[in-house]
């Protein structure tokens, strides 16, 4: 999922490293060559040596040397981390930013719990906003994410309390009145999935492979368990649980780490595992793909292996009526290709064996490494039409259960969950593309499916000088887009295309990534130009919009300002509306805040 074709820039001095070494060493491999010179536009060492750890960690994770560091392990990365930054972690919160009291939201109605309100994955909240709120949406309080440059969390919203993970690895108690914080907690990574309350208990992944339960109350930790050991294993996609069960999603970047001709492509195996609530013990794991095989040698000399890849970025969608589950999956990062990616597949519930699959692009092997047809390219070469976004289960007004599916194929897909995954109907809805077509997600009141598409344009820039790092930029015209099918035939209703950003500012796109967020009447969809935007149901009319690429004073006293928006979508419950802004990828805007609306005062 969202492996860019990206511009790598090759420095003589970046020579590429094939194991673990002191940060140092790899500094001075990696890094010296721009930043020890006293380069106007980039930071010298003594700069860097004032940042901390995990501030030196989120540059290079989701920051400007994130394309940069991309072949580096996470073991690099944290070597480096450890040689440059300042020891310890990020400065505590303010006193004034913490909670006096335990109150709760006091006029409640519903809650968002995970990725969607149900296990259906609809991302529909049937209580609690009207479109008359709406249109009356304002800015209750603001929220900053200290020292970093990306906002991906997904909230969680029960009794009044929101929590939600950060780039910095930490996981946030608010309250959700007020934004003022009751406790936090700091995962070994950073953390994108929306948490998962079940009982007193908090469950969520990071993207260092490692699943937690804490306590809701509290914070404290229960246990922890690294779901996957295969290094480039991350935890994008929220879990969900049934019957005291967990179940969780693993993805990886292993694609990213295909841009070294050295590394040896590729072994990771996209799985989903079952965990016991209680005390985090495995019930079963089940791999999308086989085990790998060594293939012979790339033409840089390093081993190659395969089958791999199949992926799980987004949350599973529970079918209790027939015991399954259904994942969506990402492509295969080498050859052979298997049948198993670009796929919708159903597993049994309690055994996690595979009842069916249902592939709609075949033969999609890809890695970051196509986009400089690198060594590590397979030879199929994409068209890396994966999965991002869960499956959808509705049922509709005659008593049948449609399963929906959108791709980065720019299609969307209808399932007939009773006969195998049989394709009802499709319809396409963008052009698709690396970073085209339906990404993060979808959203469906039961009549109608909307799906925003991405189909954002890539472009590399003029350099300005041999140090610039920030050569990739993004169309200002071409992308977005939000279409409402029917779900009963896949006929569109309407469809409004995405709103031309301004020539002057730098990291606007029309395109529409994020998930959508349904209510009745109404469909919110975040862009790459920082608005998010409330469409009328009926028409695709707008009822409401808002800019949140703007600097906003914030409740924890923290420098915030919002930017692009992407993954997650809008999270409303209690008559309120919570969203995250900032998205530094992909050459968007960078931002650090999450945002509360209501319509009263």
């Amino acid at each position: 999922m969202f492996k860019e074709p990206i511009v790598v820039l090759l420095f003589a001095a970046l020579s590429l490293v094939a194991a673990p070494t002191p940060g140092a060493a790899i500094y001075q491999t990696r890094c010296a060559s721009c930043h020890d010179p006293l380069h106007p536009r980039v930071p010298p060492r003594a700069a860097l040596q004032k940042l901390s750890r995990p501030q030196i960690l989120r540059s290079l994770y989701f920051g400007v040397m994130a394309n940069i560091a991309r072949t580096l392990t996470t073991q690099e990365k944290e070597a480096v981390a450890d040689f440059l930054g300042r020891p310890g972690g990020d400065a505590p919160p303010l006193p004034s930013a913490m909670c006096t009291s335990p109150a709760a939201l006091t006029k409640l109605t519903g809650s968002w719990n995970g990725w969607s309100p149900t296990t259906t994955n609809t991302r529909y909240q049937s209580v609690g906003l009207s479109i008359t709120q709406t249109q009356n949406l304002k800015l209750k309080w603001a929220f900053g994410f200290d020292g970093d440059v990306t906002a991906f969390g997904s909230p969680t919203l029960l009794d009044g309390r929101l929590y939600l993970g950060s780039a910095a690895g930490v996981v946030y108690a608010l309250n959700a009145e007020t934004g003022c914080i009751h406790w936090t907690f700091t995962a070994n990574g950073p953390v994108r999935a929306a948490p998962l309350a079940v009982g007193q208990s908090l469950l969520f992944g990071d993207q260092s492979g490692w699943f937690y339960s804490i306590n809701a109350k509290s914070g404290q930790l229960r246990w922890k368990r690294r779901v996957d050991q295969h290094e480039a294993a991350r935890l994008t996609g929220a879990a969900v649980a049934k019957d005291g069960v967990v179940f969780v999603p693993v993805t990886s970047w292993e694609e990213g780490l295909a841009l070294n001709p050295q590394y040896a492509c590729c072994t990771f195996r996209g799985s989903l595992v079952a965990l016991r609530v209680s005390d985090g013990s495995v019930v079963w794991k089940s791999y999308l793909v086989p085990p790998p095989t060594k293939l012979g040698l790339n033409s840089a000399g390093a081993d190659r292996h395969g089958p791999s890849g199949a992926g799980i970025w987004s949350a599973p969608t529970l079918d209790p009526k027939r015991g399954l589950l259904y994942v969506t999956t990402g492509d295969n990062y080498s050859s052979p290709p298997t049948s198993s990616s670009d796929a919708i597949v159903a597993l049994n519930l309690k055994s996690g064996q595979v009842v069916w699959t249902r592939q709609t692009t075949a033969n999609d092997a890809y890695t970051s490494a196509c986009g400089n047809k690198g060594p590590n390219c397979p030879i199929e070469n994409g068209p890396d039409f994966d999965y991002g976004a869960s499956a959808i289960l509705v049922a509709t007004a005659d008593g049948r259960d449609i399963l929906l599916a959108g791709q980065k194929s720019g299609l969307v897909y209808a399932l007939d969950p009773a006969r195998n995954g049989e394709i009802l109907w499709e319809a396409r809805v963008g052009k698709g593309g690396v970073l085209g077509g339906v990404q993060w997600g979808m959203a469906s009141d039961g009549q109608q499916v909307y799906a925003a598409v991405s189909d954002v344009l890539r472009k590399t820039r003029a350099s300005t000088a041999p140090d610039d790092v920030k050569t990739v930029t993004v169309d200002a015209i071409q992308g977005g887009g939000l279409t409402a099918l029917r779900v009963i035939d896949g006929k569109k209703n309407w469809h409004v295309p995405g709103v031309p950003c301004p020539a002057n500012k730098p990291g606007c796109s029309p395109a529409q990534s994020a998930a959508v967020t349904a209510i009745p009447g109404a469909v919110f969809s975040g862009a790459f130009d920082g608005h998010l935007r409330a469409f009328a149901a009926e028409n695709g009319s707008v009822l409401w919009d808002f800019d949140t690429a703007q600097t906003f004073k914030t409740v924890n006293g923290v420098t915030a300002k919002g930017g692009s928006m992407d993954g997650p979508g809008p999270v409303i419950a209690g008559g309120m509306l919570f969203v995250n802004s900032g998205y530094s990828r992909f050459g968007g805007m960078p931002g650090n805040v999450l945002l509360a609306f209501s319509s009263e005062p």
